[in-house]
């Protein structure tokens, strides 16, 4: 992947101690992927991450990674918080024809998000952050291969 890839990082800061383990696998799998100065920004929740995401798909970025932490509680608000972020980040991905990694952890224990957000393998932000790249990188070589002048074929 170029090193020239503009990357968006949202991270929500509710559920901090998890959403940070999520920001830091991001982070790092992004150097690993060979982006160097992806641009992190924070929102307070999760309802926050797909207006952010947009915005950093319209500044320019060619993908945007988005990480949250949605925990089940005694009503039915996790549902309502975890359906509407999903259908929005997705909504931002599709009109804005930027990928989104979506890393938003969706857990009915807080054990369960826990184990996510390690490091190492199983990783949900380094996982969002691998998958935003290379669809990144699929749009780019079909975008290149349509404006290749056509071969000696035809």
């Amino acid at each position: 992947m170029p090193e020239a890839l503009r990357v968006g990082v949202v991270v929500s800061t509710f559920n901090g101690s998890i959403t940070e383990g999520l920001r830091r696998g991001a982070i790092d799998e992004l150097q690993r992927l060979g982006v160097t100065e992806p641009t992190v920004v924070e929102v307070p929740g999760a309802l926050e991450l797909p207006v952010v995401a947009r915005a950093l798909a319209d500044a320019g970025h060619d993908c945007v990674v988005a990480l949250g932490a949605v925990i089940e509680g005694e009503t039915d608000h996790y549902h309502h918080v975890a359906t509407q972020t999903m259908a929005g980040l997705m909504q931002v991905s599709v009109a804005s024809g930027r990928p989104v990694g979506i890393g938003l952890l969706t857990v009915r224990d807080v054990a369960h998000a826990v184990e996510r957000s390690r490091p190492g393998a199983g990783n949900k932000g380094a996982e969002a952050a691998r998958a935003a790249v290379e669809a990144a990188g699929v749009i780019a070589s079909l975008r290149a291969a349509a404006l290749a002048p056509p071969g000696p074929d035809g």
